[in-house]
């Protein structure tokens, strides 16, 4: 078996490596797509001018994200040249046409002559404030800046809302913009934990913007006081990287759903009924289902009352909540699997908790084979009809 030095010799001689000299002066001709595929710890020390910071074991999937042309011209390096070339084999097997390593990595651009800068990274402040998150190996401090460059759409400040905007403010998600037509009523304050007393009567996205500010200056506050409607549910979606559903109401769940799927965002659906809740993950892009697949017809109104009509355990919200700030933060940091594919559902009362497989329906009149829907529709109500595409994980 050979060692890793001659492995490494045998792909270095598979692949194209560009010095330092002649990389500077092909960037001074044409836009060359650069890549520092250093862990993110490394980029502390400097990053060439330019550079994407893609670490190695994100390189594949955040590269293809950027969507790249098959034959832009593309540069990995390291810090001496050894994972650039692995990584450039790695890119030519999926497709990637003209892509090199920097011989000698940044070792060998220093040798040359030619500097670094220092890449946009926390303040002292922010060090502190993150600090048991950045001892994380999958977030970093390459994972907070992401965090605090992400924007987050949460419709609905009720039950569920309160502990997803709570916990991705303490995270610091940058920007979240927060959807709620409603004002705080008194009996909310059982289980809606982010308004207070003397907040009663105040618009909800007002109350949670001033919870909010108080527990977390980083983050921006966009306070929409409105509800989702077809007119206004694309372009509300279509501003965010991901989106919360937080509702309490099956017609928004389906504008949502709708918007969501079309402007290609996930969709972080949570539910709360009694004792019950659930949580997936709706991404129609990634192959997921979306909420027409699960319920293709809206129940009729009186099927399922709200919480005033059949009343809800305080803290069920709080749980199903956290799970969906939890998927949030997978997502945007690219860690776990998200719950795509998958709905999770917990009892309260027995504290049982399953985890059901949740298909794609072929026919779903949004996502199926052949859709027939090609804009966001409100459902019209009628008796519920439940996919059948559900079974145990």
């Amino acid at each position: 078996m050979p060692s890793f030095a001659e492995h490494l010799q045998a792909v270095r001689a598979t692949i194209r490596e560009i010095g330092p000299r002649a990389l500077v002066a092909q960037l001074a001709q044409a836009p060359i797509t650069l890549i520092d595929v250093r862990e993110p710890h490394e980029w502390a020390s400097g990053i060439i001018d330019g550079a994407l910071c893609l670490g190695r074991g994100h390189l594949e999937s955040r590269l293809a994200e950027l969507q790249p042309a098959a034959d832009a011209p593309i540069v990995l390096y390291c810090a001496a040249g050894g994972r650039s070339v692995l990584a450039v084999k790695s890119l030519i097997a999926m497709g990637y046409t003209d892509v090199a390593s920097l011989a000698g990595g940044v070792q060998g651009w220093q040798a040359a002559g030619l500097g670094l800068v220092q890449p946009g990274g926390l303040s002292h402040a922010q060090k502190v404030r993150y600090g048991r998150q950045l001892l994380l190996p999958e977030v970093g401090e390459a994972g907070q800046l992401r965090l605090l460059k992400s924007r987050v759409l949460l419709v609905g400040l009720g039950g569920l809302g309160s502990p997803v905007a709570l916990y991705l403010a303490a995270a610091g998600v940058g920007t979240l913009g927060l959807c709620d037509g409603d004002v705080v009523d008194r009996s909310n304050l059982q289980r809606q934990i982010i308004h207070t007393t003397a907040r009663t009567g105040q618009p909800k996205v007002e109350s949670a913007r001033q919870a909010l500010q108080a527990l977390n200056s980083d983050v921006q506050i966009e306070a929409l006081a409105q509800h989702l409607t077809a007119a206004n549910a694309r372009s509300l979606v279509a501003g965010y990287d991901v989106v919360v559903d937080a509702c309490d109401n099956f017609a928004t769940r389906y504008l949502l759903n709708d918007a969501c799927h079309f402007e290609k965002k996930p969709n972080i659906h949570g539910s709360i009924h009694r004792f019950t809740g659930s949580c997936t993950v709706l991404w129609t892009m990634r192959g997921g289902p979306c909420y027409r697949c699960l319920y293709p017809q809206a129940p009729a109104a009186e099927a399922f009352g709200s919480c005033s009509d059949n009343g809800v355990l305080g803290v069920l919200p709080g749980l199903v909540g956290v799970q969906q700030a939890t998927e949030v933060l997978k997502i945007l940091l690219e860690i776990g699997e998200p719950l795509l594919g998958r709905l999770s559902m917990v009892d309260a009362l027995s504290g049982a908790s399953r985890l059901l497989r949740v298909r794609r329906d072929p026919n779903c009149a949004l996502c199926g084979n052949k859709p027939v829907l090609h804009d966001v529709q409100e459902p019209l109500d009628s008796c519920a009809v439940v996919n059948k595409s559900f079974g145990e994980v």
